[in-house]
């Protein structure tokens, strides 16, 4: 299975903290931050290779990273205007030779155990599966509900005690994505999930690992006591 890396973003809310590079190469701890997600991506041998999404200063990514990560290949595709993150995946998929392809959002690290998460999107058999993170006392995300593993809603942000957000990993089919014609710039989630969420074509599995989220100074200052 190959893996999309979306690392196009500006990392805009950041630059009083980080500037200059692309927000999954903001550092922690003496790496960039998107090291940290191969590294941990580049332990399962099921990952063929891996295709970064990259717009913004992608020469960066590019000098750093090269044309492989722990034996794993690492292919570019650049974005020369933005395409939003359905655009983004949509021109990275040419890149991509698998039947269905994990899709991971290059600002957040919420190492699931992929196995089970490949597993899980075999048995249930939809063409999306998100992986899904319960949190506690939040308002900054949007909540999702499940109902025997299939995605049944997706409310706005607002505070919640306890609830489920989109943990930012995706397994899509690749044919089922692209027999759609969308526009060249749209939002994966808005324009893909959210109007496909009455079908009941999303499974949604939930998993309770560490969740890190650098897209604000706040959190990305949090980021080195966790990664």
């Amino acid at each position: 299975m190959d893996a999309i890396v979306l690392a196009g973003g500006m990392g805009i809310r950041l630059r009083e903290v980080v500037s200059d590079v692309p927000k999954p190469m903001a550092p922690i701890k003496g790496k960039p931050f998107l090291e940290y997600l191969l590294d941990w991506l580049s332990s399962y041998s099921s990952i063929g290779k891996f295709v970064l999404a990259v717009g913004y200063k992608s020469e960066i990514i590019v000098n750093y990273f090269g044309q492989s990560f722990n034996q794993t290949p690492l292919v570019y595709v650049n974005e020369h205007e933005p395409l939003g993150t359905g655009g983004a995946i949509l021109n990275a998929l040419k890149a991509c030779d698998s039947d269905n392809v994990l899709i991971i959002n290059g600002d957040t690290y919420f190492p699931i155990d992929m196995e089970h998460f490949e597993e899980f999107h075999r048995d249930n058999k939809k063409p999306v599966s998100i992986a899904l993170k319960e949190m506690k006392d939040f308002d900054r995300y949007g909540t999702v509900e499940v109902r025997q593993n299939i995605v049944v809603k997706f409310n706005e942000k607002a505070y919640c005690k306890e609830g489920l957000i989109n943990g930012g990993i995706y397994i899509v089919n690749k044919d089922w994505l692209q027999q759609e014609k969308y526009p060249s710039q749209f939002s994966f989630e808005k324009d893909v999930l959210e109007k496909n969420v009455t079908k009941g074509l999303l499974a949604g599995k939930i998993f309770d690992d560490v969740f890190v989220d650098i897209g604000i100074p706040e959190d990305y200052n949090k980021a080195a006591l966790i990664v």
